[in-house]
């Protein structure tokens, strides 16, 4: 579609976790290529706001949400305070693009800031925008939001995300040996999680230099693959911010990792990745070329304890917090992993 006339202020929503943002930046980055004079403002987190600070890229401002249910928590019974709608109308956005989910909650939302003109996405059960694509649920996320993007006349040759190193990250980071391999074996859901000791088993076959991550969370499971080892590698849990991670990832030859934010973290910065995905995921938020990213795939279709579907992105979430991908083999991983450090 066409470009929006006297664009001069956009507000772009996305409030959730790295892996999401960092799989809608070229969607960002197409919008602002867009509109280069104007101001484009994220509506976001507050750690959005510490990673942004003074980082090249496509975004001008970010102004940090409060938890609102559906836009930015998950969690129910957060309304908007009283004053938030006000004061984000005062800045007159002429546009303001929802790349956030199907909108049930966050179009009202985005109406609300009383833009010239909205463009997002919208399923079933969210009211339209002024430009909407229908939100489908198995879609790679990042051509969702070039998708949003095209609708107000977004453009972009930049399909994996890229993100920029600064002096300000690289300064959290000490003397690193050379040919570091990272390992990232946590992720936020239990389901996404590969056991530890295959990790620590591919780590070993390397014969690298080895960094474990994690955040503060998951110091625990750093250490259960720190400690079945062969070498003990260095170990690092929540002692870097995420601009200071994405550092030490690009002093890093590979990451073997999980299907999370750190492994998008780590292509962003140029880093090759191997990691343990499974097949809905994959559809979702995989890397979407394979030079230098290699997937290893799980096709469990359902729980594996009480056997629920897991295929259906309508149907309730059993209750056992197992892992799914464990039919996934150390030497598949193993394999990939050598083949990108020849």
């Amino acid at each position: 579609m066409s470009t929006v006339a006297g664009v001069r202020r956009i507000a772009v929503l996305r409030a959730n976790a790295l892996g999401d943002f960092l799989l809608a930046l070229p969607g960002v980055e197409a919008i602002r290529n867009a509109y280069p004079d104007a101001e484009l403002t994220l509506l976001a987190l507050p750690w959005h706001a510490d990673f942004l600070a003074g980082r090249p890229g496509p975004v001008d401002e970010v102004i940090a949400l409060p938890p609102i249910t559906g836009v930015s928590t998950s969690e129910d019974g957060h309304r908007a305070p009283a004053g938030l709608l006000e004061r984000l109308r005062e800045s007159r956005f002429d546009l303001a693009v929802q790349i956030h989910g199907g909108g049930r909650y966050s179009n009202p939302f985005v109406r609300a800031l009383g833009a010239g003109t909205t463009a997002g996405l919208r399923a079933p059960d969210a009211p339209p925008l002024d430009r909407w694509v229908r939100y489908i649920h198995f879609q790679h996320e990042t051509m969702r939001y070039l998708e949003v993007a095209a609708l107000v006349g977004g453009h972009t040759s930049l399909t994996e995300p890229r993100l920029t190193v600064t002096a300000r990250d690289r300064a959290e980071l000490g003397e690193l040996p050379e040919g570091l391999v990272a390992i990232h074996p946590g992720a936020n859901d239990p389901r996404r999680r590969w056991p530890p000791e295959r990790f620590a088993a591919v780590a070993d076959r390397l014969g690298r230099p080895v960094v474990v991550t994690g955040s503060r969370a998951e110091r625990d499971l750093v250490a259960r693959v720190a400690g079945a080892m062969r070498r003990p590698p260095a170990a690092v849990a929540g002692e870097l911010s995420v601009g200071g991670l994405a550092a030490l990832y690009e002093r890093c030859d590979l990451l073997v990792a999980n299907d999370t934010g750190p492994r998008h973290l780590a292509a962003a910065v140029g880093t090759a990745t191997v990691a343990v995905y499974w097949c809905g995921n994959l559809i979702n938020a995989g890397p979407l070329s394979r030079h230098r990213h290699r997937p290893l795939v799980s096709w469990t279709p359902a729980c594996p304890v009480c056997g629920a579907g897991g295929l259906d992105p309508h149907a309730g979430r059993c209750g056992h917090e197992v892992s799914w991908v464990t039919d996934v083999p150390v030497d598949a991983v193993a394999a990939e992993a050598g083949d990108l450090l020849k």
